[in-house]
């Protein structure tokens, strides 16, 4: 008899809804997308702020210097404008002014061009600008002999880039013709500057044109870098928390998902369990959910073919048991009735081993061939009455007879499944119902259609089932052999079978009485329930 183990598994809470169920892909894809882009907003979000704060630095220069340049241009107009009708300006008295307005001639710098455009004065000129380097270690007198101590002029200073020249006289003839004009342009030395030019009007005759120029531009930038680093070292930061948060939540379990299934493969564990991870409410949990329960059901699997094989092992041992002593006692017989019987019992026990390892055979087949076919619509109605008219048409007089009654409807009865195992299900019960049926009896086969459900059920009028083993009789191996049979006819595993490929379909196969007058059990009932098939 089959033994049977029941495994009792840990309740697994339900997956919480995820507050990200509105990005697309699954949870860990969209934990990573929402990590990835959490960092590049932060960058984006840092450019933006640092490009609106460059932007309003430059705007606020150049508001301040073209308000400067407006009254300094104002200053030379009323103080520095000599002759009429036709006014001129001042140059010498234009560059006082404008030294003495200028705000910070460290950072700024004030040009005055005339009405043609040439320079006329520069605060350059007149500022005192020190340029200063670090001098080497003075040298001991004895290193000193032989020191050349030629004094060198000093280089005159490179022309100005054409480029800056250009840039810089564009700027003065758009001035010249009475617009002010602004612009970030490099300067002469390769640095950006905030440049203004305002045209010094009188009326309407331009006499001249003030150029100021801030050369604090690369600061601000530089600033703005600096200011960008934050952002930079949070994106950083949040990269990294990202990187070791995926770490943990993915590679990590992962690798022990990996070393468990080492495990149950190198024969270490029978199973996998990681409670831990089969909690999680993401595909990780999902994956490990699956595999334990894949191994679980490899383990049961297992324990299910171990069983198998010490059943097999202990119902065959029986009549090769018995064949091992009819040989042996043959030789020893004289008597020829005696040979005989001992004869006979042979041929009987090399039947039940034929018949032993042919339900073995079929048994051992029965995953692979389920797995194998594809399900498929049958209709069973059709499938009951080509099976009974197969028992039909090869009854001989005084066997137990089969009828199907059909259930009349329009529609037919229909079921996903494979068609020849649904076949084996009907015929292993109804061998086994005829076994138990005297001889002129008959097998009754009906259906019906029951809340989605189609029921076939199969009764005999033979001695029925006792009640504490209307289970058991569905166990590998288990047989009680009816009255007058022959010993060995049964190898116990029809039903067993048979119920294996009804729970295959998602159906179930059970056993009952009829009962009579005074709960008489005048019979065997045999269930069979399968799902109906959509239209």
């Amino acid at each position: 008899m089959a033994s049977a183990t029941d495994t009792a598994k840990p309740e697994r809470r339900a997956p919480r809804p995820s507050r990200f169920r509105w990005l697309p892909g699954t949870r860990l894809g969209r934990l990573i997308i929402a990590l990835n882009v959490l960092g590049l907003a932060i960058l984006i979000a840092g450019a933006l702020v640092l490009n609106e704060l460059r932007r309003g630095l430059v705007n606020a220069r150049i508001d301040s210097l073209t308000t400067q340049g407006e009254l300094m241009a104002d200053i030379i107009n009323s103080g520095a404008t000599v002759g009429e009708p036709a006014p001129s300006m001042d140059a010498d008295y234009a560059n006082e002014i404008v030294l003495r307005m200028l705000a910070n001639p460290k950072t700024q710098r004030a040009r005055l061009f005339d009405a043609k455009g040439a320079l006329v004065a520069d605060s350059d000129w007149v500022v005192d600008r020190v340029e200063w380097k670090v001098l080497p270690p003075a040298r001991a007198r004895e290193d000193a002999k032989g020191l050349n101590l030629d004094l060198q002029m000093p280089k005159p200073a490179p022309a100005p880039p054409a480029a800056a020249r250009k840039a810089l006289a564009a700027e003065v003839r758009s001035a010249l013709r009475g617009r002010h004009v602004s612009s970030v342009r490099r300067g002469e030395d390769g640095d950006r500057v905030v440049s203004v030019s305002i045209p010094i009007q009188h009326v309407q005759a331009v006499l001249g044109v003030l150029t100021l120029e801030a050369s604090d531009v690369d600061a601000i930038i530089a600033r703005e870098r600096a200011a960008l680093i934050p952002f930079i070292l949070i994106a950083i930061a949040v990269t990294l928390a990202s990187s070791l948060l995926l770490n943990r939540l993915i590679a990590q379990p992962v690798r022990r998902l990996a070393r468990a299934a080492d495990r149950v493969r190198l024969s270490r564990a029978r199973a996998i369990s990681l409670p831990d991870l089969a909690n999680r409410d993401d595909e990780l949990g999902d994956l490990t959910r699956s595999l334990e329960d894949m191994t679980q059901a490899l383990s049961e699997r297992m324990d299910a073919i171990e069983s198998f094989a010490a059943d097999v092992a202990h119902e065959i041992r029986n009549p090769l048991t018995s064949l091992r002593s009819a040989v042996e006692t043959l030789d020893l017989v004289t008597d020829a009735g005696a040979r005989e019987r001992l004869l006979n019992v042979l041929k009987n026990d090399v039947q039940r081993l034929d018949r032993l390892v042919t339900d073995i055979s079929n048994a051992s087949r029965l995953d692979a061939e389920l797995s194998r076919d594809q399900p498929r619509i049958v209709d069973l109605e059709r499938l009951v009455a080509d099976i009974v008219a197969l028992y039909q048409a090869t009854a001989k007089p005084g066997e137990v007879s089969v009828h199907f009654q059909p259930p009349g409807g329009l529609e037919p009865i229909r079921v996903s499944g494979r068609e020849v195992p649904l076949s084996q299900i009907f015929r292993n019960v109804i061998d086994n119902a005829r076994s138990f049926s005297q001889p002129g009896d008959q097998v009754s086969i009906t259906m019906a259609k029951v809340r989605g459900q189609v029921l076939a059920m199969i009764s005999d009028n033979g001695p029925g089932i006792p009640q504490e083993n209307l289970e058991t009789v569905f166990q590998r191996f288990y047989t009680s052999r009816p009255k007058g049979a022959a010993f060995g006819g049964n190898s116990g595993l029809g039903l067993s079978i048979a119920r294996q490929i009804a729970e295959a379909h998602g159906g179930t196969l059970t056993a009952d009485n009829r009962l009579g007058a005074g709960d008489a059990i005048i019979g065997a009932l045999f269930v069979l329930t399968l799902p109906e098939a959509g239209p």
